[in-house]
């Protein structure tokens, strides 16, 4: 493709079937496959009276993308008109060319099921005068008081285009676009013969299966893309328009990385100053994070949209400036994007300085949004981005104002304010969304309350706004055969959802998740880097709860190249369950001081907890209960109920082992309905199990009858327990459980109960590891 486009620049002749006059003035040109459509129009008009109403208005719904859409081999144009039409499908085919003899009368014309494609094939195997008399025979077309077709109609337009560029044809470029068409024709034979023979080594039933699951109306395979052709202006437009949609809603449907930008490099060959093909440049670098080639197609696309002058003949003199200032307002987002922040903020004060000069309120408003985040990285913004939120609604940007608003609510969250407040806050958000049809920022708030839930503690509150998000559908109109919101927002969702099964033991499900987001984003997609940390989390519990520390060990390194503080926690777990005491503390201290440090408060509250728990297995139980009550101020200070009912959890641990169960069973009861309301099935085990623990420490005081039925309450809460760490696979835990429910049997005198109990967990101690502390102090 790219030896053509360098042909027509240096030497404005056909090459390979196209003919172009002028290289950059031309709108259109012919080619073979503009001919079969050219066909197609002239046989529909002869048959319009024998097709149903049905078959019309298919075939309408599929000339405006053969019309727009680049050229396409033969066979594939057959197979999309049969779809439509079977019986107009032959005649184009048969017309190219039965008179490979020689002049001679034309054969009879076979019924309507055989007439596009019998039109080509006589042209095609015919003489040079036949071509010539089916261009004049198109001019007829418009002639009559009631003509066929309308010349301002967009087939009427099509056709004109048409005849116009062939008459400007020397008679060397006619007879090469009658060479090209005899080629175009006898390629599609020999496939045809090709497919005949593998047809009858193939069973008819499996060949119907695959043609049925080709999809003729989505966009064209890049074997197709790369083998059609130079395109032509209107070609090239829908092509980026359809990447770019596609891009958008579908990347899975777009062509890969690699071809696309081929394509886009051969386009620019032939017309360097395309500024929306720099632009897609641009967006198909980002999706393979390159910085070089991204920030290389961004400047060469406002470039090119200075120079042509695109901008100025809609605004004015400002049109120069316009392109200016938000050519430097996106080299500061994609900066930003890419964690250059000296250089965003940079780009971002010149951006502003134009925009001060022109008085430009927009620009500045889109500015100060950028500006909140960068300044964010810094220092708390909050009334910068107020402020932001105010000015946008004053200057009726409802999309900015709703994006500012998004962004409060999440720093709040990060702040600790009460759910109800940031509930409204996104209320008032979606009334901004369904008034202007925001269809992305409806998403977007959808996917936020999940985030916001799912930070509180409040999984069954995240799981309904995760199942109102899919089950929504888009607002905006997208192709046929393109899937609808394959954004981030429901990329977002769909990991929560799989996590949310994956705590409660659905792990197939959760596994099935995890299937349809690689299908729908695969690894070379931006959004990619979502699921493959939550997949890689799901396995490191899986990995920890069956006593496999060595799997898990082994996929810390996948967790910190996605988020290095996720894969350092992790580390910290794995070295702890190994009994690597002081290397773990050293982890979870440096640690705990960056995540202070950026004020990640989730996690600061998760790195004391594990603190804790090493100090319990090193026998140091009364320091860890200064680190629990640091961990249970922060988490009530943030509202993180869920953390905070954790965390009275460890204290009610650390009560039970200072020999003070009843004031453990207490605090208990604050903590356990959260718990077993929102809390994940280990968590649920662990809680129940812990209960059981404290109900038999508090009997050692009670009367010998209060007693036994202290003890029997502890074994229907094992039993309980018992049932949540069977289901997520839990074999240390299981071993724990029986081992606890032994000895109660034994104190009660059921010996049958107790033998079995006792040969349970025989099976499973072999299994496991010893513990390296004693097994009925354990807590979780």
């Amino acid at each position: 493709m790219a030896s053509v486009h360098e042909s027509l620049y240096f030497n404005p002749m056909l090459t390979n079937g196209v003919v172009h006059a002028n290289v950059f003035g031309v709108r259109d040109w012919v080619t073979p496959h503009k001919m079969a459509l050219l066909v197609l129009l002239s046989e529909l008009g002869r048959a319009g009276p024998q097709l149903g109403l049905l078959e019309r208005r298919r075939l309408n719904r599929l000339l405006l993308p053969l019309l727009q859409g680049p050229d396409m081999a033969l066979s594939r144009l057959r197979k999309a008109i049969e779809e439509c039409c079977p019986q107009l499908a032959g005649s184009v085919h048969i017309r190219c060319g039965v008179r490979a003899g020689g002049a001679g009368e034309e054969p009879p014309r076979p019924p309507c099921e055989s007439s596009a494609l019998f039109v080509l094939k006589l042209m095609a195997e015919g003489e040079l005068k036949d071509m010539e008399q089916f261009f004049d025979d198109l001019s007829d077309s418009f002639s009559g008081t009631e003509p066929e077709v309308h010349k301002t109609s967009v087939v009427g337009l099509f056709l004109r285009h048409m005849i116009l560029a062939y008459n400007k044809l020397s008679f060397s470029q006619v007879y090469k676009l009658y060479t090209a068409l005899q080629q175009y024709f006898q390629k599609d034979e020999k496939k045809d013969g090709a497919d005949e023979n593998e047809m009858e080594l193939t069973n008819p039933e499996e060949l119907d299966g695959k043609m049925e699951k080709e999809e003729l109306d989505g966009p064209l395979r890049e074997e197709e893309i790369a083998c059609s052709g130079p395109l032509s202006q209107k070609q090239a437009e829908y092509f980026l328009s359809q990447q770019a949609s596609l891009l958008k809603n579908d990347e899975t449907k777009a062509l890969a990385p690699a071809s696309l930008q081929k394509e886009l490099n051969n386009l620019l060959k032939f017309n360097p100053d395309f500024a929306e093909a720099h632009y897609l440049s641009y967006l198909n670098s980002l999706r393979v994070q390159d910085v070089f080639s991204s920030t290389h197609s961004l400047l060469h696309y406002f470039d090119r949209l200075i120079l042509t002058g695109a901008e100025s003949k809609s605004n004015g003199d400002e049109g120069y400036g316009r392109s200016l200032r938000y050519a430097a307002l996106n080299l500061a987002a994609l900066h930003c994007r890419f964690g250059h922040y000296q250089q965003a903020e940079l780009a971002l004060q010149e951006a502003i300085r134009i925009a001060q000069e022109s008085n430009d309120h927009v620009c500045l408003q889109h500015c100060l949004s950028w500006l909140y985040i960068l300044e964010q990285k810094i220092f708390d913004s909050c009334v910068l981005l107020e402020h932001s939120v105010n000015k946008s609604l004053h200057f009726g940007l409802p999309y900015l104002a709703s994006l500012g608003i998004q962004s409060l609510v999440q720093q709040r969250a990060f702040a600790g304010k009460a759910a109800n407040k940031l509930m409204d806050a996104l209320k008032d958000s979606d009334l901004l969304h369904w008034k202007h049809s925001l269809s992305e920022l409806i998403d977007i708030s959808i996917a936020q309350k999940t985030a916001i839930w799912r930070l509180y503690g409040r999984s069954t509150m995240a799981l309904q706004q995760a199942q109102t998000l899919l089950s929504m559908n888009s607002l905006e109109a997208v192709n046929v055969g393109v899937q609808q919101n394959n954004t981030e927002s429901f990329a977002v969702v769909l990991c929560h959802l799989a996590e949310l099964h994956a705590e409660q033991g659905y792990f197939a499900a959760a596994s099935e998740i995890l299937k349809h987001l690689k299908e729908r984003f695969p690894p070379n997609s931006q959004h990619a880097q979502l699921w493959m940390l939550f997949d890689q989390k799901i396995q490191f519990e899986r990995a920890m709860n069956d006593g496999r520390y060595h799997v898990a060990d082994s996929l810390v390194a996948g967790i910190t190249a996605l988020n290095s503080i996720e894969g350092v926690y992790r580390k910290a777990i794995v070295l702890k369950a190994q009994n690597q005491m002081s290397e773990a503390h050293k982890l979870l201290q440096k640690l705990l001081i960056h995540c202070q440090k950026i004020k990640n408060t989730e996690m600061v509250i998760r790195v004391l907890l594990s603190i804790a728990e090493l100090y319990w297995r090193s026998s140091c139980h009364t320091i860890a209960l200064p680190v629990l009550l640091q961990a249970l101020a922060l988490a009530r200070e943030y509202s993180l109920q869920y953390l905070a009912s954790e965390t009275v959890l460890n204290l009610a641990f650390s009560q039970l082992i200072l020999g003070i169960p009843e004031q453990a069973l207490n605090i208990l009861h604050m903590a356990i309905e959260p718990i077993l309301a929102h809390g994940a099935v280990l968590d649920k085990g662990c809680a129940m199990f812990l209960v059981a623990k404290c109900q038999v420490a508090s009997a050692d005081s009670y009367t010998p009858q209060k007693k036994i039925e202290a003890l029997e309450s502890a074994i229907l809460n094992l039993n309980e327990a018992k049932t949540y760490f069977a289901k997520v696979d839990c074999k240390e835990q299981l071993r724990d459980v029986l081992y606890f429910q032994a000895r109660l049997f034994h104190t009660l005198g059921k010996t049958q109960e107790r033998n079995k109990c006792a040969m349970l967990f025989r099976q499973l101690h072999q299994e496991l590891p010893a513990h390296g502390v004693p097994l009925i102090n354990a807590f979780k």
